[in-house]
């Protein structure tokens, strides 16, 4: 075998090597948790508004943080007791965001169900 076909075969090998040992080490981080959250940090909601900036909300015990995040970094926007958000399965993710943000701005203080979809509008396309 020529030097060249040898300096291929020999990269092609420690290339798939490489690719095995990332494929194994992501796998068994997976199957150990690594990654996973934990502790009584929970992410209840998320608002894109554009490419680079978003509106979260966070659970931290008893308190719901929201926070904003842009390119020049986190800031805390505002809390809520935990109680005042809806659980997780009530509504559209989208509507109980808007809920929440709205009742946070000091509008909406008397309904405290998220509200659904505009009426007559089940079943259109």
């Amino acid at each position: 075998m020529s030097p060249v076909a040898t300096y291929i075969v020999e990269t092609l090998v420690t290339l798939m090597g490489v690719v095995a040992l990332a494929v194994l080490l992501l796998y068994g981080g997976r199957r150990l948790g690594v990654g996973r959250p934990s502790g009584p940090l929970e992410l209840v909601g998320r608002l894109p508004l554009d490419a680079r900036r978003a509106v979260y909300l966070v659970r931290v015990g008893r308190l719901v943080y929201v926070v904003g995040a842009s390119e020049g970094g986190l800031t805390r926007l505002g809390e809520l007791d935990a109680d005042a958000v809806p659980a997780a399965d009530a509504g559209a993710p989208a509507s109980r965001f808007a809920h929440i943000l709205a009742k946070m701005a000091g509008k909406d203080r008397d309904d405290p169900a998220p509200p659904g979809p505009p009426a007559g509008t089940a079943g259109h396309a």
